[in-house]
């Protein structure tokens, strides 16, 4: 995320959380955190950075994922550790 991005101010939108997907019935909601944190990615990858539906992912994982886990799966990705399959 570029650091201008860091500093908007928050609206609305951004306050929701994730819809409820019938793909993740359960309370446990680390699945869905996970597969929508690839989902983001790789919509970026197959689409372009510039693809605004892309941002429905990050919506959801920025949502329902602990801060800590993106952290460390940004990190494994630059590092080229991350064992998800983007």
């Amino acid at each position: 995320m570029a650091p201008a991005q860091d500093k908007m101010p928050l609206t609305l939108e951004d306050l929701k959380t994730a819809p409820f997907d019938p793909r993740f019935p359960n309370q446990n909601q680390t699945r869905y955190c996970y597969q929508s944190y690839l989902d983001f990615h790789r919509c970026q990858r197959i689409r372009g950075e510039e693809y605004e539906p892309c941002n429905y992912f990050k919506r959801v994982f920025t949502s329902i994922c602990p801060n800590e886990w993106v952290e460390k799966w940004d990190t494994q990705r630059e590092e080229g550790t991350f064992p998800g399959n983007i």
